[in-house]
């Protein structure tokens, strides 16, 4: 064969901005800017430490940082000289760390000097480690054992580095995924498949018509740490497309305002509970939020926050997926034959916004019962959310039973119970194990939170199934109230049973008892932790 053999390599999502010339840039915290040259001529520079350092194909090479520029440019520089990207969850426990990093086999590590103390106590546990080099703002060098400071190291390296060819199936990055028992679990994803999630989702993002539609001229911001699900492949995608691109280091409201507001931030994603944060930050209600659009996943969007955000003038709308998916399975676009005059704030249009969404592109999604026998698409019938798709994980690093179940039946198994109306849009009903199952009735507790919030003192709610002798099961809800607000278990349960009298919710979904919380329990990406709240709360009887 003559014609040359097209891979689907990363480096070549790098080549798109330099091509079309843009004239955007990096931004870290407003103090540092590089222009896309400049910012691939430090890939370049730290490919080079890299190999300096022992780094050749498929040794796995260790991020802890804070969101930026240095994190971005491990994003391309480890996985285009054929290494592996490991992105450590700086929020698990120091033992999960540990456990991460060594099942990993990470020989090379990058941390921010903020994690040192973390470091230190757990380096005995880490015995395919062999170097570190620190990542800090300042430059300032700390005692301990660094083969040398990053911008030090960069800075004393070639900026020409000649990344090769090779399979584009090779392992780009992996990082890990906790679940609600045992070890975090590994997955992984090949140079292959984050092109193409690339290109599926900035194909997708560009199909909508009435929101979140993205441009070469946004500028991006993402709010989802970038150690999660590679900051849900949005960073990829705004290099592809030359985006100005803007990294906040550690999240703090006030500084993330500051930057949205003085950078001209028009494109982000995160968390309901990083949204509430910004919405609830002081500093937000003399900034104007009109024209940004914000993608809310990881857990559902309560109906009184994306009111919230429209009534600001902001874009909010859902995506959906999970870490093994890469993550987007879906997104909450909006239809013109659907709704009229967006961002007005209508019921229907808000139906759509907080619903998972439409698969984008490539992508295929069912909802099947326990024999993975397809369920009408009728907004009623549910079932599990089964999916694929281009860019899914093949499964786990060294776990064949969890990768094999994760595929049973040929589909990835997400866990989650939805069920898809008639015009097509996903509707995610609750995780399997979250789902409440009382007087021979499924209860959504997603369902139930979105209504509890919508009372004006409830701030943020969790609702959780306990066990009951009687029932099965029964709910109870842990409320967190706004400041300065009053609200009585009766008040609560009066709010729902209102809702149940009408129908839209089982008289069953009534809670035997409210909590009242000064906060609710988070994972380590600002998910609802409901199983360490069903362990915290289990207990607690009926009223």
């Amino acid at each position: 064969m003559t014609a040359f053999n097209y891979q689907l390599l990363i480096k070549n999502i790098l080549k798109m901005p330099l091509a079309q010339v843009t004239h955007k840039q990096i931004i870290y915290r407003g103090e540092k800017r590089f222009t896309y040259p400049q910012f691939a001529a430090r890939v370049s520079q730290l490919a080079n430490v890299l190999t300096t350092l022992g780094a050749k194909r498929g040794t796995r090479v260790g991020v802890m940082d804070w969101d930026s520029n240095r994190y971005l440019e491990a994003y391309f520089a480890v996985p285009m000289m054929g290494a592996t990207l490991m992105m450590v969850n700086i929020r698990l426990s120091p033992e999960q760390i540990a456990y991460t990093i060594d099942h990993a086999e990470v020989e090379i590590l990058l941390v921010n000097k903020d994690f040192l103390p973390v470091l230190d106590g757990i380096r005995g546990k880490l015995p395919h480690l062999k170097k570190i080099v620190l990542l800090t703002d300042d430059g300032l060098k700390t005692e301990g054992a660094f083969v040398g400071e990053y911008e030090e190291l960069l800075g004393a390296a070639s900026d020409k580095f000649e990344f090769p060819d090779f399979d584009e199936n090779t392992i780009a990055t992996t990082f890990y995924t906790t679940g609600t028992t045992g070890n975090p679990k590994g997955v992984y994803f090949s140079h292959r498949q984050l092109v193409l999630h690339t290109l599926t989702l900035m194909s997708t993002m560009m199909m909508a018509g009435l929101n979140g539609r993205i441009s070469r001229e946004d500028v991006y911001m993402p709010l989802t740490p970038m150690f999660h699900v590679h900051a849900w492949g949005f960073p990829y995608v705004a290099t592809m497309m030359g985006m100005q691109q803007v990294y906040t280091g550690r999240f703090l409201p006030p500084v993330v305002l500051k930057l949205l507001a003085t950078e001209k931030v028009t494109v982000s994603h995160c968390v309901p509970t990083i949204m509430h944060m910004i919405l609830s930050a002081p500093e937000a209600a003399n900034i104007d939020l009109r024209g940004w659009k914000v993608i809310i996943g990881g857990s559902a969007m309560p109906r009184a926050m994306c009111t919230a955000a429209l009534q600001r003038g902001i874009d909010i709308f859902t995506g959906y997926g999970m870490s093994e998916t890469c993550p987007i399975l879906t997104i909450s676009h909006l239809k013109g034959d659907l709704i009229n005059n967006p961002g007005t704030g209508s019921e229907a249009e808000i139906d759509v916004r907080v619903a998972a969404g439409l698969p984008g592109v490539l992508i295929e999604l069912d909802i099947v019962d326990e024999n993975m026998k397809s369920q009408p698409r009728d907004g009623h019938t549910v079932g599990e959310v089964v999916a694929r798709g281009p860019a899914l994980t093949a499964g786990y690093i060294k776990n064949q039973e969890a990768s094999d179940t994760l595929w049973q039946g040929g589909w990835l198994h997400t866990g989650d119970i939805g069920t898809f109306d008639a015009n097509g849009y996903l509707h995610v009903l609750d995780r399997s194990k979250d789902v409440i199952k009382t007087g021979g009735e499924w209860i959504s507790s997603i369902g139930l939170e979105d209504v509890i919030l919508s009372h004006h003192a409830i701030s943020e709610c969790a609702v959780i199934g306990v066990e009951d002798s009687r029932w099965g099961e029964r709910p109870i809800a842990v409320v967190v109230l706004k400041p300065d607000a009053h609200a009585t278990e009766d008040d609560i349960k009066n709010l729902v049973r209102a809702r149940a009298e009408t129908g839209e919710l089982s008289k069953f979904a009534i809670p035997d008892h409210v909590v009242f919380a000064q906060s609710l329990e988070k994972t380590s990406v600002g998910k609802l932790d409901k199983k360490k709240m069903r362990a915290m709360y289990g207990t607690v009887k009926a009223a």
